[in-house]
C-alpha cells in the first residue's frame, strides 16, 4: 500500500472513530426513558440535551456507572453539557425524568458522543508514525461534531422562541379585541345613559 492510500485509511478511519446520536423523546408526566451504552473504561462520553416543549420546559436527568453508582445528577435542568470518562468497562445508563410533572408532558432533544477507544500500547508503538495525523482529524471530528449540536440546538431554541412569541402575539390579540369591546360596550353605555338624561318626560 502506497503512502497515499495509507494516508486516505488512517483518516477515513479516524473520522469514524468518534460517533454521535441526535433524538428526540417524547416524556409523559410521572415517567422516566432511559437510554444506554456500552463502552470500555477510559472511553470519553458526553451527553447533551435540551428540553424543547413542555411546562417550565425542565426535566431530571441522571447518569449512572455499570456499578450502579450515580456519576451525575441534575434535577429541574433545561439544557446542559455533562463530559466524563467511563471508569470501568460496562453499560453505561442515563435517564430522563419527568416525575415532577403532574400532568404536562415534555419533548427532549439529547445526543450522547461516545469517543474512540483507549488504545493500547501495542497499537500506540504500531501507530506511532501517525499519531499527529490521528490527533488533527480527531480535532477537526469533535469540531466538526460541536458545530453540528450548535446548529441543533439552535434550531430547537428558535422553534421554542418562536412558540413563545406566537403566544404572546395571540395574547395581545386577544386583549386588544377585548379591550374595543369594552369601550364599545362603554361608549353605547354613556350615548343610553345622557339619551335617557336628557329625554323629556311627557306628563300624563
Amino acid at each position: 500500500m502506497n503512502p497515499q492510500s495509507s494516508l486516505f485509511v488512517s483518516l477515513l478511519c479516524s473520522l469514524y472513530v468518534c460517533y454521535c446520536s441526535a433524538y428526540f423523546i417524547h416524556i409523559d408526566a410521572h415517567a422516566e426513558e432511559c437510554f444506554f451504552d456500552k463502552v470500555t473504561s477510559g472511553t470519553k462520553m458526553s451527553l447533551m440535551f435540551e428540553v424543547a416543549e413542555g411546562g417550565f420546559l425542565d426535566i431530571d436527568v441522571k447518569i449512572y456507572g455499570p456499578d450502579g453508582k450515580v456519576i451525575h445528577s441534575g434535577d429541574r435542568e433545561t439544557n446542559g453539557k455533562y463530559t466524563f470518562a467511563a471508569h470501568m468497562d460496562g453499560v453505561y445508563k442515563y435517564c430522563f425524568g419527568n416525575q415532577m410533572s403532574t400532568m404536562t408532558p415534555k419533548i427532549v432533544m439529547f445526543s450522547m458522543d461516545v469517543g474512540d477507544k483507549p488504545k493500547q500500547e501495542g497499537d500506540m508503538e504500531t501507530d506511532a508514525s501517525h499519531n499527529k495525523l490521528a490527533e488533527m482529524v480527531n480535532e477537526l471530528s469533535t469540531a466538526l461534531t460541536g458545530a453540528k449540536h450548535e446548529q441543533e440546538y439552535m434550531e430547537v431554541r428558535e422553534r421554542i422562541h418562536r412558540a413563545i412569541n406566537d403566544n404572546t402575539n395571540s395574547r395581545v390579540v386577544l386583549w386588544a379585541f377585548f379591550e374595543a369591546l369594552v369601550l364599545v360596550a362603554m361608549s353605547l353605555g354613556q350615548v343610553y345613559y345622557l339619551k335617557r338624561f336628557f329625554e323629556v318626560r311627557r306628563v300624563v
